[in-house]
């Protein structure tokens, strides 16, 4: 071996001691790191909220107390994705008030460990439902997308309010960026749109219904409803229970919402939407403001938007849609069609919490005119909204929302964006869309279900009966109808009380109960839905 091998081993040689020496170091420290940890451990049956952070010295116990709490969260994730386990542990309302197992709902006087806070962490969570498991099926906004958890552990942690760039800096400048993306795909120009993220796809179709009224009266902003004639809105009798909600709210009352009929698919017929206007017109009354529905709850309807945008416009009226549930339907090449007419809308309601999978919640009101959000909602408030700020005073939207507090629903969104790419939710809708289609094909082979319509679903609903062995020998009508009526709340009732799975049921105009299936849960596959099949064959063969 020559002096530079030699050199180059005695250096290796070398190099390897003082590794050595630094890693025994570090052993020892985390060991001692361990062991402190341990001690804290020992301690949390007799620490409490104050002695964390920021009061005392409590980085350490704080420390400690969170990783318990994300040990828990993470054994939580890992059994909601796994379809071994129950969706949930079914108890009735008098017994989580009796108290089980130890787990107290009652509130005392005095403070409680930190020990009992993880148990009561871990119990809250045991006996809720798992809305990420593979086959919860029962709403449109389901799963659990791990990044959109991660930007709401991160929203919680800053703990800010939307109302002003001051204290939200990043997150306003986000919503703009954000909002602007949603006016682009809707298919509005650049010098057009405005909106807000809200509470919720209810809270946007109050907004829509409100800048509505707005728009055609300004005056109602100071003298009130004494000023207006009486004011009529339409939406179709299957649009959401929000809409009259929020004519109930505004001051127009439920009796002033015509609810236009529907084909037998579920789409307003925009004949009947014209024959309404003009009858009420005939009696007076002066029409404002039309609902159009983009995916509707029960039967994933879309209603024939160009139609409806002509009408509107000859007409004078508001057109708003209500995207909530068929929004992100935009964002797919393939099935974006659906939604033809929603650029020629006025004001759009979107839900990325429903078909895009952002973690509840998430919702957008979008409005093509800029500044009528403002116009109608502003106080100036010389607390929060000074005008000699010493930065650009447009990011502090908190003036646009009937809200003064606003909690950060953006950074879920933004982050998701970030992690899938518009790619990356389209190909998950799509998905949801093959599998609404599979669904449809399997129970159309089966003669123990019945589709509630026998074509192709338009959207992720899909909507059945099924018929036990005995209700195949009555004939078709009441009697028939009475019995059928009590199979899916049976067959659910089991379903829960087990845990296996979990899907909506309800009756819809002259309908019976029916079962309706939703796709909007990226962990569901193809196995999932046959095991769903299969349990409801189980569970009513002897209903």
């Amino acid at each position: 071996m020559d002096f530079k091998e030699c050199g180059y081993s005695l250096a290796n040689k070398e190099q390897m001691r003082k590794t050595s020496a630094l890693t025994f170091q570090s052993t020892e420290k985390d060991a001692k790191k361990d062991t402190h940890f341990e001690n804290l451990m020992t301690n949390l049956s007799n620490a409490y909220a104050s002695d964390l952070l920021p009061f005392k010295d409590g980085k350490d116990l704080t420390e400690c107390f969170l990783l318990q709490v994300v040990d828990i969260l993470l054994h939580y994730i890992k059994k909601s994705f796994d379809v071994k386990s129950k969706i949930l542990d079914f108890h009735h309302p008098h017994q989580l008030l009796e108290g089980l197992e130890g787990f107290n709902l009652e509130l005392s006087d005095h403070p409680e460990s930190l020990e009992q806070l993880l148990v009561d962490c871990t119990d809250t969570l045991k006996y809720g439902v798992k809305t990420g498991h593979p086959r919860f099926l029962n709403q449109l906004s389901s799963g659990l997308d791990v990044i959109g958890l991660a930007g709401e552990w991160l929203t919680a942690t800053a703990n800010t309010n939307m109302f002003t760039y001051e204290i939200a800096p990043v997150f306003t400048v986000m919503e703009t960026i954000l909002l602007k993306k949603m006016y682009e795909i809707i298919g509005w120009g650049e010098t057009e749109g405005d909106g807000i993220f809200s509470p919720g796809g209810s809270i946007s179709n109050l907004y829509g219904i409100l800048i509505a009224r707005y728009k055609q009266y300004p005056e109602i902003k100071r003298k009130g409803m004494t000023e207006l004639p009486c004011i009529v809105l339409f939406v179709s009798e299957q649009g959401h229970y929000s809409v009259k909600k929020a004519a109930a709210i505004l001051g127009i009352g439920t009796d002033n919402v015509i609810e236009v009929k529907c084909d037998e698919r579920g789409k307003m017929i925009p004949a009947e939407l014209e024959k309404n206007i003009l009858q009420v017109k005939r009696k007076g009354q002066t029409p404002f403001c039309v609902t159009a529905t983009a995916g509707s709850t029960v039967l994933g309807a879309f209603d024939p938007l160009q139609d409806i945008a002509d009408i509107c416009e000859r007409h004078g009226l508001w057109m708003h849609v209500d995207a909530a549930w068929g929004g992100g339907l935009l964002l797919s090449r393939n099935y974006s069609h659906k939604l033809s007419g929603i650029e020629r809308a006025n004001s759009v309601t979107w839900n990325p919490h429903k078909l895009m999978g952002v973690p509840l919640q998430c919702s957008a009101i979008l409005i093509r005119e800029k500044g009528l959000l403002e116009a109608c909602n502003q106080m100036q408030a010389r607390y929060l909204f000074q005008p000699d700020k010493p930065y650009n005073v447009d990011f502090d939207t908190g003036d646009k929302t009937v809200q003064c507090g606003r909690h950060v629903d953006i950074f879920k969104l933004w982050l998701m964006w970030k992690a899938k790419g518009t790619s990356g939710f389209e190909a998950q809708i799509n998905r949801y869309m093959e599998l609404a289609k599979y669904f449809y094909k399997v129970l159309k082979k089966k003669d123990n279900f019945k589709l509630v319509f026998d074509a192709e679903p338009e959207f992720t609903n899909v909507c059945f009966w099924y018929l036990p062995p005995r209700l195949k020998h009555i004939p078709k009508g009441f009697e028939r109808d009475q019995e059928l009526q009590k199979i899916a709340p049976k067959i659910k009732a089991q379903m829960i009380e087990e845990g296996t799975a979990m899907i909506s049921y309800q009756p819809c105009g002259d309908k019976v109960n029916f079962f309706r299936m939703v796709f909007s849960n990226p962990a569901t596959r193809q196995t999932d839905v046959d095991y769903l099949i299969d349990e409801i064959e189980r569970l009513g063969k002897d209903l």
